[in-house]
């Protein structure tokens, strides 16, 4: 399982990379190992706004089909176009293939989230 140092973690095995007020989202090693292969990402729209908590996307793999909460409050600035033709790229390079750039809304939301470290022991404890 591959993670990352420079990003924060969530309990639903999600990734942010936080640069200034805008925060960068995806899914984990971990998670996308879970999935399977992935077939399909259904994508909001930008300038969508986002709850913390709320469904705001959908993943498809060959196993299931996973409603993707949004791990902040905030503005969806972009979305990744490149998985409407490239789903699989989020197993290839879970990292890279980053889901919706968000502009977050209350930067204080992210004192929840979890360092490498401690998504790394989480992780652990799950399996």
């Amino acid at each position: 399982m591959k993670v990352l140092e420079n990003l924060k973690y969530t309990k639903e095995h999600e990734w942010l990379k936080v640069e200034g007020n805008t925060a960068t989202f995806g899914i984990t090693d971990y998670a996308q190992n879970m999935l399977g292969g992935i077939v399909y990402v259904e994508l909001p729209d930008e300038e969508d706004e986002l709850e913390k908590g709320e469904n705001f996307a959908v993943i498809e793999s060959v196993k299931a089909a996973t409603d993707i909460l949004a791990p902040v409050d905030g503005t969806v600035l972009e979305v990744n176009e490149d998985l409407d033709d490239e789903p699989e790229k989020m197993n290839e390079a879970p990292y890279e293939a980053w889901v919706v750039k968000i502009e977050l809304s209350d930067v204080s939301q992210l004192d929840e989230f979890m360092d490498a470290a401690a998504y790394e022991k989480f992780c652990e404890e799950e399996a």
